[in-house]
């Protein structure tokens, strides 16, 4: 039996905010989305044309407040072909939140709080 992975949710406050900061952190874009009937939530899955892993964003109606994340001991990893130039934009977005440089890795965090570790091509 196997398995593959195929995505992984992450729910959202403001759904433009949060495809807007995918898009250009991560240059990834929607590639489908679902809507309920009654308007209660919408679901966004956004991808790069570099992998079929999808990232879905689900946003709740009846959501009040931003989410509560705890101790944010999770994240999503990215590898990127250019590490500096991936550097260089994250520090102009801001959205740089850690750095290890002796393990030669960052993380950036999504308007909701969500790290996203960016990794260097592997060697």
């Amino acid at each position: 039996m196997k398995f593959k992975m195929i995505h992984e949710n992450y729910n959202v406050y403001d759904l433009k905010k949060s495809i807007d900061f995918y898009g250009e952190a991560l240059g990834l874009t929607e590639t489908r989305r679902k809507e309920s009937s009654d308007g209660s939530f919408i679901i966004v899955y956004l991808t790069s044309d570099s992998s079929d892993f999808e990232l879905e964003l689900t946003w709740m109606r009846d959501m009040d407040r931003p989410y509560n994340l705890g101790d944010c001991e999770f994240h999503l990893a990215f590898e990127t072909d250019d590490f500096e130039a991936a550097h260089a934009l994250h520090e102009k977005m801001g959205c740089i939140c850690f750095e290890n440089k002796e393990m030669g890795i960052y993380f950036i965090e999504d308007p909701d709080g969500y790290w996203l570790e960016i990794l260097p091509p592997k060697k």
